[in-house]
């Protein structure tokens, strides 16, 4: 390329050529910015969205709020952000999440080298130059092409919609919205008659507060899922003061808990106590509410007759709070509790003891077709002023294999999934050579504390750069046999658990025609302690040329 050899020549950058190019501004995208930056990389950031804030950007509709604590669900890299920022509630809702990420950017001037509203078309690998050419379109349609020496797919896990196949769907005349890309404005239920589809994080979230103002709601359920109540409530200042006092300590208590989040874990079995502690343990865990539940016993996760006693304890809870018991029934999971990403709600069971409320199960009553007017069931007709499709997402590779990725001889990533994602540490891909993913498949990700493992994946690929910098290195790849121990591994932890055990967007069940592989890694800190003696035994599994 005659761009980089200029550079070698005359020791100037030309135009549009970095040493990274970073895709996406959400919270890894940001944290990578300030990283490379403070290493001495020229670095730009190219984000799809007109704002920074990733998920927290697009998903906007009613209810939007973290599942993890606020407390924990924030960047640790600055004591003096943590000290100075004040969250308002246990669970951060969407607007209070998306000014932090703008306050991270104005804090430490990050916005000048991001630029939004362009979509990443292509990437392309150079061999002879170990450079990538990556190929954008603005939203004036303008073409350009950058150079760089690494691509990091910042493009987050939750990031591209999935929009199911329904006969009539694309030609529906009224309005629809998707809750992983909902309408800045707002949207108005008063007087309307809303469909919503799906019953996964997002329904649950959005349903009562949907309810509280359209005329009626019908719900198009496929496959109930658990939830757990939120008990969300403003922030103690003692509380606040308390964990603010003992921050790092207290994030590094965290990072050795399965989940890397402060869900209490137990170290009982839930077949080892009698039935009255069992009872209290998982009252206690409802009580205080959250995705901690998951971790009331050591076994929920590994044991099907142990996490049996879980699913009992919540179908009676649901039980006890919807009036219709055939209704109830209807709601209840027949699943393992977990093996579906667990859900955090206020009020979402009791939203169904309105009159105005009415759930369709699809398993029994099928979507058909929908008309101009109505979402038609193989039983019946719904009438409907407006849909919502909380369908979810293409899941932890989406964004990445809808970007035209070619790697040595021209090896386009889409061909090299055809049977499932593979990556080495969820770090790296094999035949891609100075290309990082930021929490792709293979790593803690989604079974995670996410905020945490996207720094722990930026400060590993921040220190490899800088790695690859000082052995004067042109490039660094994934070895093909380490990144296939690695998936055999990341299978074989998987399989002694229940989270294989149902379809889930885990698996990538959610969407039509997407190979079923299950794509996080269960366990943070065996995690930790794997991408630390890669490090340790001079990046074992990577070849530096």
């Amino acid at each position: 390329m005659a761009e980089y050899q200029s550079i070698k020549q005359t020791g100037e950058r030309p135009e549009g050529s970095y040493d990274a190019i970073v895709v996406g501004a959400g919270f890894a995208g940001l944290y990578l910015l300030y990283r490379l930056k403070q290493q001495g990389l020229s670095v730009r950031v190219i984000e799809a969205a007109g704002g920074v804030g990733g998920t927290w950007y697009w998903n906007r509709y009613p209810g939007a709020r973290c599942d993890i604590p606020s407390m924990e669900y924030s960047y640790q890299f600055s004591d003096e952000l943590q000290q100075e920022w004040q969250w308002s509630e246990r669970y951060a809702t969407q607007p209070e999440l998306l000014r932090y990420a703008n306050h991270v950017v104005e804090r430490f001037d990050l916005r000048d080298d991001i630029t939004f509203n362009t979509i990443v078309e292509s990437a392309h690998y150079n061999e002879h130059d170990a450079q990538w050419r990556i190929d954008i379109v603005g939203e004036d349609s303008a073409a350009q092409s950058l150079i760089a020496q690494y691509v990091i797919m910042a493009t987050g896990c939750l990031s591209v919609p999935n929009v199911p196949n329904i006969k009539g769907l694309s030609a529906y005349p009224n309005p629809i919205h998707h809750t992983g890309k909902w309408p800045h404005e707002g949207v108005d239920f008063t007087g309307k008659r809303v469909g919503v589809i799906g019953t996964g994080s997002s329904a649950i979230q959005s349903i009562p507060l949907i309810a509280d103002v359209a005329d009626r709601v019908t719900i198009f359920q496929r496959t109930p899922n658990y939830s757990i109540p939120a008990h969300n409530a403003p922030l103690a200042p003692d509380y606040v003061q308390d964990i603010k006092s003992r921050y790092k300590e207290y994030r590094a208590e965290n990072w050795q808990r399965g989940f890397g989040a402060d869900f209490r874990d137990s170290e009982r079995s839930a077949l080892e106590v009698s039935p009255a502690e069992l009872r209290e343990e998982y009252e206690d865990r409802w009580s205080r509410g959250g995705l901690a539940f998951l971790a009331a016993f050591s076994d929920l996760a590994f044991d099907e007759e142990a996490n049996a006693t879980a699913q009992s304890f919540i179908r009676e809870k649901i039980s006890a709070v919807v009036v219709d018991p055939v209704l109830a029934e209807a709601l209840m999971p027949s699943t393992p509790v977990g093996c579906k990403r667990l859900c955090v709600d206020t009020n979402y069971y009791q939203t169904f003891n309105r009159d105005d409320v009415t759930l369709v199960d699809l398993r029994d009553n099928p979507i058909v077709e929908i008309t101009a007017d109505a979402v038609i069931t193989q039983n019946e007709a719904y009438e409907v002023d407006m849909l919502v499709l909380a369908t979810g997402f293409d899941a932890m590779t989406g964004a990445v294999s809808n970007i035209d990725i070619r790697g040595i001889s021209g090896q386009t990533l889409q061909d090299k999934w055809q049977e499932g994602p593979r990556a080495y540490l969820g770090l790296a891909v094999s035949g891609f050579p100075n290309m990082f993913t930021v929490t792709g498949p293979g790593s803690p990700s989604v079974l995670s504390n996410m905020l945490p493992s996207i720094e722990h994946h930026v400060e590993w690929i921040s220190d490899c750069i800088a790695h690859v910098r000082e052995r004067q290195g042109k490039a660094i790849e994934a070895n093909a046999d380490a990144e296939s121990a690695w998936v055999a591994h990341v299978n074989e932890v998987a399989e002694t658990s229940i989270y294989p055990k149902c379809n889930s967007w885990y698996l990538g069940a959610n969407v039509e025609g997407k190979k079923r592989v299950f794509m996080p890694y269960l366990g943070v800190p065996p995690y930790i302690e794997k991408c630390a003696e890669v490090v340790a035994d001079d990046y074992a599994g990577f070849s530096l040329s």
